[in-house]
């Protein structure tokens, strides 16, 4: 039986589907664009099968940092590296194996069905016109089970909402069968229960997730590691409860807070309110547990 189009599946791959995660590394990434530095002076670590959030304010760098990482941008300074090896020096094959991306914009698709896109994530394990194996179709359609679009596999992408799109090309990262998938705002454009299952579904993979996200108390409630970017520069990152605090929170978002547990799931919570003067720090002193 299919799982529903609107929910999102925590059910199991195929044996062999979950790979090991690998590491993520970024040493003294700095990128430049029009004479304006994004991002600058970047290291971080993302552990093998850990959940690293990427959190701060608009324009902050969050997208350029993760662009830089999946080789969308290349930086003007510095090395990003997955399982130690650097992503600009790897051939685009090669790097499509190890690390898969969902990303906000999904126009490139838009002329195929969502059978075909989800699909394409093992093109990285083919041969030029290498047919498709049983294997493969096997993979697909176990991905787009999990997420819950296997009901739609022959709609046109183009056809699909900003929620349904996203999901087809989540299922196309668990395609890839990559150890690494990196997401930008990947809960953008869905209902609160999709947002919900979704968080919950990475966190079942076992691969290393790494994704900027812009809702502070997911990232408090699902992340491993929370990296929080300011002006293009790393001012904390550590464990999500040792980092998301009210003090940060107040110097960097111009948020009062507090963290309380979740009456339903026991896990962390945010609650958050302007406070009487609602600008953020601009030289405050956050610097907090910067680790590798």
């Amino acid at each position: 039986m299919s799982t529903p189009a609107g929910n999102i599946s925590a059910g199991s791959m195929p044996a062999g589907a979950a790979p090991t995660g690998a590491a993520v590394e970024v040493v003294g990434l700095r990128v430049e664009i029009d004479g304006a530095i994004i991002v600058d002076a970047i290291d971080l670590t993302a552990a093998p099968g850990r959940i690293t959030a990427i959190v701060g304010p608009n324009g902050s760098g969050k997208s350029t940092l993760l662009r830089s990482i999946y080789r969308a941008g290349k930086p003007s300074a510095g090395a990003a590296y997955i399982d130690g090896c650097d992503v600009w020096r790897t051939s685009v094959k090669q790097m499509a194996r190890m690390r898969a991306v969902v990303t906000q914009h999904h126009g490139e698709a838009a002329d195929f069905t969502v059978g075909e896109i989800v699909a394409m994530g093992r093109s990285p394990h083919k041969k030029y016109f290498q047919p498709e194996s049983r294997h493969d179709r096997d993979i697909a359609l176990a991905a787009m089970r999990r997420v819950g679009v296997e009901s739609f596999a022959d709609r046109r992408f183009a056809g699909l909402s900003g929620g349904e799109r996203q999901r087809v090309l989540l299922a196309r990262a668990l395609t890839q069968q990559a150890p690494v998938i990196l997401l930008d705002e990947p809960t953008n454009h869905l209902d609160i229960h999709a947002q919900l299952t979704l968080l919950q579904l990475l966190r079942e993979l076992g691969t290393t997730i790494v994704l900027a996200i812009h809702d502070l108390g997911q990232a408090l409630a699902y992340a491993d590691q929370v990296i929080v970017l300011r002006a293009g520069r790393v001012v904390a990152a550590g464990e999500p409860t040792d980092i998301i605090t009210a003090e940060l929170l107040r110097e960097v978002f111009g948020v009062s807070a507090q963290i309380i547990d979740n009456p339903i799931t026991g896990r962390p919570h945010l609650v958050t309110g302007l406070p009487t003067d609602s600008s953020p720090t601009e030289s405050g002193s956050v610097t907090k547990a910067v680790t590798g």
